[in-house]
């Protein structure tokens, strides 16, 4: 029976309506892949598929805040897309900045709080400057964080939070051996935010990619062979409407 209704939950392309509201997932990640392929199939510059791509983000995140979503984190940029050609990492640094500068109104009108997760140090300046503009002009929102993640790497952020701990127990202001591992979430990018509850990778690739290595001990993972610029809000319902099919026991019976 649990065969049949994925199978039919494979093929059908809910409506808003038919989500259960009981069952919204409070925070949603999204690995937002094949960009570039989309403008490769299109013919266009690769750096079309990324313009397309922060369109169908807005698009979603709009989709996430309409059915209840309480966060989402978005994989924009990792700490290995460094090694990218560097016309092409050149292109994308202006890209965010253009990207930010023109959706700062339309997440303070729709009560969207943003946040960067990611390593700062090496983030050229005038990129962090625009961070931190949108950071600081939405701070008071309340309807849905984004978190952006950007210059995102999951086992630096690991490893960071570690020696974090280190740090402070050979200072005597923590003691790890009275500690358990929940004390280590308290020092990730983040921190105070819930763990994903469901995971959506697009494009057709089958892995993690370095990202919330961490956070998503137990969340659902959803993927599909859709392009993230075609990914529209059709595409994210029927991702929510599995996760609302499946049964999540956390390794209980």
């Amino acid at each position: 029976m649990r065969f049949l209704t994925s199978l039919l939950s494979f093929f059908k392309t809910p409506s808003i309506g038919e989500l259960k509201k009981a069952r919204i997932p409070e925070h949603v990640a999204i690995i937002m892949d094949g960009n570039g392929r989309w403008a490769q199939k299109n013919r266009m510059p690769r750096i079309f598929g990324y313009k397309k791509g922060a369109e169908v983000l807005r698009e979603i995140v709009i989709a996430c805040r309409d059915i209840g979503v309480k966060y989402i984190t978005a994989y924009s940029f990792s700490s290995e897309n460094w090694a990218r050609p560097k016309d092409e990492v050149n292109e994308l640094m202006k890209l965010f900045i253009e990207v930010l500068e023109r959706e700062l109104d339309l997440l303070i009108k729709n009560k969207v709080k943003l946040n960067l997760i990611g390593s700062r140090e090496i983030i050229p300046k005038e990129v962090l400057e625009v961070f931190k503009n949108a950071e600081l002009k939405t701070k008071d929102n309340s309807d849905i964080v984004l978190n952006i993640a950007f210059n995102y790497g999951s086992r630096q952020e690991i490893f960071d939070a570690v020696k974090k701990v280190l740090k402070l127990h050979l200072e005597k202001k923590l003691d790890i051996i009275k500690s358990d591992f929940n004390v280590l979430s308290e020092y990730l990018y983040t921190s105070k935010i819930p763990d994903p509850d469901l995971l959506i990778r697009t494009s057709g690739e089958l892995r993690i990619s370095n990202f919330l290595l961490w956070q998503i001990a137990y969340t659902e993972l959803y993927f599909t062979k859709v392009l993230w610029p075609d990914f529209s809000r059709k595409y994210f319902f029927k991702a929510i409407y599995e996760y609302q099919h499946r049964s999540r026991r956390f390794g209980k019976l």
